[in-house]
Order: C-alpha cells, then sequence, then structure tokens
C-alpha cells in the first residue's frame, strides 16, 4: 500500500472506532516471500478485495481506500466491485477523510 493511502486507512480507522463502527481491515496485498504468498493463496486470498469491511445491522459495506484523485482502481479491484454489488452489497470508494464522515453523518441520521 502506498504511504498516502496507508495514513488515510489509519485515520479512517481511528475515525470509525471513535464512532463506534465495527470494521476491519484485509490485509491483502504487500511484499512476501513465495511461500507465504502460495499459503495465503491455498486459504483463499482473493486478489482486489477491498481495504476494508464495515459490519453494520443487516448490512456490508465494502471500502476501496484510495489517494483523493489520484488513486485508481485496479482491474481485480473493479471486477471484485461488479461481484459485490451483483449480490446486493454495498461497495463505496473513500478517496479522504470526509467520504468517511459523509458516511458516519448518514448513519447518524438514519
Amino acid at each position: 500500500m502506498k504511504k498516502e493511502e496507508h495514513y488515510l486507512q489509519v485515520a479512517i480507522h481511528k475515525l470509525l472506532c471513535y464512532n463506534n463502527v465495527f470494521h476491519f481491515s484485509v490485509p491483502n496485498g504487500g511484499k512476501r516471500n513465495l511461500k507465504t504468498a502460495l499459503a495465503l493463496k491455498q486459504e483463499g486470498e482473493l486478489a482486489g478485495v477491498s481495504d476494508m469491511i464495515v459490519l453494520l445491522p443487516n448490512r456490508v459495506v465494502f471500502v476501496e481506500i484510495k489517494n483523493g484523485k489520484i488513486g485508481k482502481q485496479s482491474e481485480s479491484q473493479k471486477i471484485f466491485q461488479k461481484a459485490v454489488e451483483s449480490l446486493g452489497f454495498e461497495y463505496l470508494i473513500w478517496r479522504d477523510l470526509e467520504d468517511c464522515r459523509k458516511f458516519l453523518e448518514i448513519l447518524t441520521n438514519l
């Protein structure tokens, strides 16, 4: 993960925690040796999975973190998004902390 996206994801994680939103990250990617990469693939690791998953009552939201307007989805991320949406789940791309704040504001107004 690029440093900018790392820092953005850390800030988003802190904001979600502060607001008691149950979520977790999906640590796909990063440098791994061949043995570890093979083991993860055998366990079901899937390219393109979103960076975070937010669990709400009767609602699952998959969140991809991208750095501002610069960050672009890979082809595997686009395929994952289509699969998630075809199953009726939400897939969001957050490009800054304000995207997370807007999401939280909508949650509090429900």
